[in-house]
């Protein structure tokens, strides 16, 4: 029943920021051309990032409701460097958190906050950036720009922005938070409240201690500062409070799996070790360099503790988030293509797709060939099926076009 309690309650504190985090992908996706998004925060060096750094800090947006944002950020052009680091950027802070910092924890903790989730995304993006090159990871096809923004009509791209953040970006992340909703469920229930207690005299102790139970765990960075504040009520320093501030929010299982997923093993490793690193380097830094009396509490209300109760706005948005999660799920079994038995077809073994946004990709290249007259693309299998009298070559050249590699089989 704990965990039950447990899940419900993440549940109900997440799905309101996924939910405008699939808005924003699908704004994203329908109103900025991909050769904008490609033009500033393609390529591995440090104008990109921080770019993508400073469009991430004030953005409201949760480590899950950053995650749509930043794939459909990376599917428009933008390099695994830019990515990363504005998701390393935008779950840290915002503007409601960094005000409701003020009011719990102090000026000083409102300005430390946002410059070192800056300074940690920068950090974590450019790494990212020199590993880059090595990177052998799935990948999603990025789309060559065209005028679609300028021809379709408003109402046609909002349309398509609620149907690609619904619908598609749903399909392609909901598994996978589904799994680090469970997993950090189980760790939530598992480590004991008062777990830190034992070690506020020896600091750096309680900092590793707090990375490691705060990774996996999901925590917004609003809901944060109550905790923050809780620790350092209990003696834990201001350093150990600001890495559950940095370290909480920025990651969590589903986080992590999702990144993994789209971006490779690679980049989600350097995303968790540069959140890690900045995390407890910000921590000491607090506390070794900077003067205690700037992280002096405020006097405190505790029943200011935010994000404790659910609403009937969480509950609406729990139902919503459950019914797309549901939907997206039952569709592909009541509506299961028919097969394709015509003498006249073709299979060709596909690598590199890893979401449905690459399965349409392909659908929709191979159904333009001449002569195609149906396409039957299995993600789970890589093999697309293409029957109708066309030009191998040139099937294997559009696949090929889109970043996808041909296996003869």
């Amino acid at each position: 029943m704990d965990i039950l309690n447990a899940l419900f309650y993440m549940l109900n504190e997440m799905s309101p920021y996924i939910l405008l985090g699939l808005l924003v992908a699908g704004l994203m996706h329908s109103f900025i051309p991909a050769g904008t998004m490609s033009r500033h925060l393609s390529g591995t060096g440090w104008k990109p990032v921080i770019k993508a750094a400073l469009i991430g800090v004030p953005l409201p947006l949760c480590s899950c409701g950053v995650l749509p944002a930043a794939v459909a950020m990376k599917r428009s052009g933008a390099s695994n460097a830019a990515s990363s680091s504005f998701l390393i950027a935008t779950p840290q802070t915002g503007v409601d958190s960094i005000a409701a910092t003020y009011s719990l924890l102090g000026p000083a903790f409102a300005v430390v906050r946002p410059i070192a989730a800056l300074a940690t995304a920068i950090a974590g993006g450019y790494m990212v950036g020199r590993n880059e090159n090595a990177y052998n990871g799935a990948t999603c096809p990025i789309p060559s720009p065209t005028d679609t923004h300028k021809q379709a009509s408003f109402v046609s791209r909002l349309g398509d922005a609620l149907r690609y953040g619904f619908i598609d970006m749903v399909r392609s992340i909901g598994k996978w938070l589904i799994a680090g909703l469970v997993i950090a469920a189980l760790i939530t229930v598992a480590v004991p409240a008062d777990f830190f207690v034992s070690l506020n005299r020896y600091p750096l102790l309680a900092m590793a201690c707090v990375v490691i139970v705060a990774i996996p765990m999901y925590v917004c960075a609003t809901g944060s500062i109550p905790i923050a504040l809780s620790l350092m009520l209990k003696g834990l320093s201001p350093g150990t409070a600001l890495v559950l501030l940095m370290a909480g929010p920025a990651a969590n299982f589903a986080s992590i799996t999702v990144i993994s997923r789209n971006m490779g093993r690679r980049c989600a490793t350097v995303y968790l070790s540069a959140i890690i690193t900045g995390a407890i380097v910000s921590g000491l830094i607090i506390d070794y360099l900077l003067p205690a009396s700037w992280f002096a509490l405020p006097a405190v209300d505790m029943h200011m503790a935010c994000h404790t109760s659910t609403g009937w706005f969480e509950l609406t948005c729990s139902g919503i988030l459950l019914i797309l999660l549901s939907a997206t799920a039952i569709y592909p079994l009541l509506h299961k293509k028919p097969k394709i038995d015509s003498i006249m077809k073709k299979e060709y073994k596909i690598k590199g797709m890893s979401c449905p946004h690459c399965k349409a990709s392909v659908e929709k290249a191979l159904g333009l060939l001449h002569g195609v007259t149906a396409v039957d693309v299995d993600l789970r299998s890589g093999i697309a099926t293409v029957e109708g009298a066309h030009d191998e070559a040139k099937a294997i050249e559009a696949i090929q076009s889109l970043g996808f590699d041909y296996e003869p089989q």
